[in-house]
């Protein structure tokens, strides 16, 4: 279990599509074998350390003549954001996919001063 050390606490979310690849023929869509995605996040505003952060999909458009194998997490984080890393491997077709996340952590607090 994380703890937080501070009285304030933020929660930092948001939605974004990784890619759409069957419009275009990308990677995704038309490649095989091992494929990485990395889409850089930036929180709306710092947190005090590197908060924890929670990423999943909340919409995905797989090909149905395929195996569907997928992994997403969230990789690199950092007090201003962090980086989501989705991957596939072997057949699998992957036309779109939507990613939600959220990140929680403590926020710097203005009434608390460090005078040493």
């Amino acid at each position: 279990m994380r703890r937080i050390n501070s009285h304030t606490t933020g929660v930092d979310q948001g939605s974004l599509i990784l890619f759409s690849d069957f419009e275009n023929g990308g990677d995704m869509w038309s490649g095989d074998g091992p494929r990485k995605l990395r889409t850089k996040v930036k929180f709306s505003e710092p947190f005090q350390s590197a908060p924890s952060v929670q990423v999943s999909l909340s919409m995905w458009d797989f090909d149905q003549k395929t195996s569907t194998r997928v992994d997403i997490s969230a990789i690199e984080v950092s007090q201003t954001g962090f980086v989501i890393l989705f991957q596939t491997w072997a057949d699998t077709r992957i036309a779109r996919v939507r990613a939600d996340w959220m990140a929680i952590g403590a926020l710097s607090d203005d009434d608390v001063w460090d005078v040493g």
